[in-house]
């Protein structure tokens, strides 16, 4: 398993090199002049040439990636060109909001999706199985814009119950300390402040997590069925194993590997894809940062953001393999 582990990893290297190459060569194909779009339309071709020269973009385009790369490997991501702030610095608030919405995101939908998908195998062709898989079609089909704006429309202006924009209560605003708010609120004891934090991220989490939820309950459903054909499973119910223990104990167990594979997929994507649902309801995540790097041809800021969100992807990737073999003894890595 060590073996394996340090494999995998020494493994992220040319995977890294890779994608920074990629970015680097695709962003700049984007059409656009950054020193204009910091200085303005009306700027004289003077200003707007020392300001490309300020910023690299007059040296060749083999000389800006190798010295992006030296920054790199040395830990410096670089510095905003709209900011001038480290990208280290300016990243880790946004990064922190996309994670938080991320993790409440993917537990609404492994709950919600295993145990629909649990029932739908458990009661097949019953009612519930239908309606299970029908609104499993509907969330899967249903886009996450129009999703967020009616949650809005419903729950914040006609009912008022929930907050539609933002992390916090704007009246008593959160002290980041680990910029995590959840962690930052119990820290400091502030449990009023706690409350408001999880009512802000309700509705987010249900619009960002519908999709993952619909595809968990999909395969959960048809990982449990295969299992429950199983021999052993027909020899446990001939023992008298109670329905409920048979189906969460014994069968969930062996259906759930391809549920994780599903899961940790998905946790990626909703690390990367949250744009739509961070600009709905006013998020600050790294897919705002990222969307609004890109509307101002901020190079430094794109390529750290993709190279991070590309490092945690895989980095979920590697954590979901090692979790096969906790879950299922008989597989082994060398």
């Amino acid at each position: 398993m060590l073996a394996y582990t340090i494999r995998r990893l020494l493994m992220l290297i040319p995977v890294l090199i890779g994608m920074s190459l990629l970015v680097f060569s695709i962003i700049h194909l984007i059409p656009g002049d950054p020193a204009k779009t910091i200085l303005g339309e009306k700027a004289s071709p003077e200003v707007l040439e020392n300001m490309r020269e300020e910023l690299g973009l007059n040296d060749p385009l083999l000389i800006q990636y190798k010295n992006y790369m030296l920054g790199l490997v040395q830990g410096d991501l670089g510095t905003s060109i709209r900011t001038k702030v480290p990208i280290a610095k300016e990243m880790k608030p946004y990064l922190a909001g996309t994670m938080e919405l991320t993790f409440f995101a993917m537990a609404f939908a492994l709950f919600i999706g295993v145990n629909a998908g649990i029932l739908a195998a458990w009661k097949q062709n019953s009612w519930f199985d239908y309606m299970a898989m029908l609104i499993a079609l509907i969330g899967v089909s249903m886009p996450v814009f129009w999703l967020g704006l009616m949650e809005q429309w419903v729950f914040a202006q006609n009912l008022h119950w929930l907050p539609s924009i933002g992390r916090s209560s704007i009246i008593n605003p959160v002290h980041p300390i680990s910029h995590f708010y959840i962690i930052d609120t119990i820290l400091v004891g502030d449990f009023g402040g706690l409350l408001e934090v999880l009512k802000h991220l309700i509705l987010p989490s249900i619009a960002l997590g519908t999709i993952p939820m619909a595809i968990i309950a999909r395969m959960t459903r048809s990982s449990m069925l295969e299992v429950m054909r199983s021999d052993y499973i027909r020899t446990a119910k001939a023992k008298g194993v109670k329905e409920f223990f048979l189906v969460y104990k014994h069968a969930l167990k062996n259906a759930f590997i391809p549920i994780l594979t599903v899961v940790g997929l998905q946790t990626g994507l909703l690390l990367g894809g949250a744009v739509l649902t961070e600009t709905i309801f006013a998020w600050p995540g790294i897919g705002k940062y990222l969307y609004d790097a890109i509307s101002i041809r901020d190079y430094p800021v794109i390529q750290s953001g993709i190279l991070i969100i590309a490092f945690i992807f895989v980095m979920i990737n590697l954590i979901v393999d090692l979790l096969y073999s906790a879950i299922d003894p008989r597989i082994r890595y060398r």
